[in-house]
């Protein structure tokens, strides 16, 4: 039987979501998760600096759909008043407010934000207090373990979103110094999980159905954010599912690719137009092809493709073949 999970006043169907990746996650990749299962996902990356100057870009990153509710708004900032401001701005937007306190990219970190966070506990709090103060959806952060290998401050950041009025608290168990090289240590969102009673989301490392099942047994967690293991495999989150309802999961087949990557493609060209839809689908298909037969030839093929008709011509002829 398949757990619900509360956050907030938000009760979610179980506990598989996608992860917010900058780049990845709009509203066609958002889709393709919903129709495998994922019962919550988020939005790219919005940058408050540009919704509170109405960039017009930046309020288009939470276009959606009914198909895709509920849906979370991830923000990033590293100023208090600033993400308030947003927070208010966004309120009409979505089901629940996440702030990205995660990020190691250095464009974000740069200007504060992100895992640079992780540096000023004190920070994160008026952060959180004021974000807390000026909305009332339910309200999460996610985090990374800390600035560096052993500089932690994962434990006293989830201790603070908690007394601050968090919602839950979602961690990818890496530093900041790590990016995303080694392994991540899962046996720290059990440590989280054990130290918080709101609930804890577990991230890293999740790339097939097995993966999210031991997350879920081996740390207790309330629930999982997929990230990477969702680029070309948005069946992650059925086989998921699968695997929690004790049934067997499967790999798709190579005709079951194809017919996903073919309505990926179809969703782009309804919501962003033919030429976004051929530029964006040529990184989507390097995912869909992974594992089949000739794949490497096909994403030299897919990348030198300037137009649509040929796009869906050499689709079909890998995929087919």
């Amino acid at each position: 039987m398949q757990k619900t999970v509360a956050i907030g006043s938000l009760c979610l169907a179980n506990p598989v979501f996608l992860a917010p990746m900058a780049g990845i996650t709009n509203l066609p990749m958002r889709l393709m998760a919903r129709a495998c299962g994922a019962s919550l996902t988020f939005t790219e990356m919005v940058s408050v600096n540009g919704l509170t100057r109405e960039g017009r870009k930046s309020f288009e990153l939470l276009k959606t759909v009914p198909d895709d509710r509920p849906i979370g708004m991830q923000l990033f900032g590293d100023e208090a008043e600033m993400l308030a401001e947003a927070a208010r701005l966004v309120e009409g937007y979505g089901e629940l407010i996440d702030i990205n306190m995660g990020c190691p990219v250095r464009k974000v970190v740069g200007t504060g934000a992100g895992s640079a966070l992780l540096k000023d506990p004190q920070k994160v709090a008026g952060i959180i207090r004021a974000v807390r103060g000026a909305t009332k959806l339910p309200f999460t952060v996610k985090i990374r373990t800390g600035w560096a290998a052993g500089d932690e401050t994962f434990l006293e950041i989830g201790r603070i979103a908690q007394e601050e009025g968090c919602d839950a608290v979602t961690l990818h168990p890496r530093s900041r110094s790590q990016m995303f090289d080694g392994k991540a240590d899962w046996s720290r969102i059990a440590e989280l999980k054990q130290a918080l009673t709101i609930p804890v989301i577990g991230s890293g490392d999740l790339f097939s159905a097995h993966d999210v099942k031991r997350m879920l047994d081996e740390t207790g967690c309330d629930a999982v954010m997929i990230a990477r293991g969702a680029m070309g495999n948005p069946w992650i989150f059925r086989e998921a599912l699968k695997l929690l309802e004790g049934s067997e999961a499967s790999e798709p087949s190579v005709a079951e690719r194809y017919a996903v990557a073919k309505r990926h493609l179809e969703l782009f060209i309804e919501q962003e137009g033919e030429r976004v839809a051929l530029l964006e689908m040529r990184k989507h298909l390097s995912w869909y092809s992974k594992g089949v037969p000739g794949a490497a030839q096909f994403r030299a093929a897919v990348n030198a493709i300037d137009t649509l008709p040929k796009l869906i011509e050499t689709m079909e002829n890998f995929f087919h073949g």
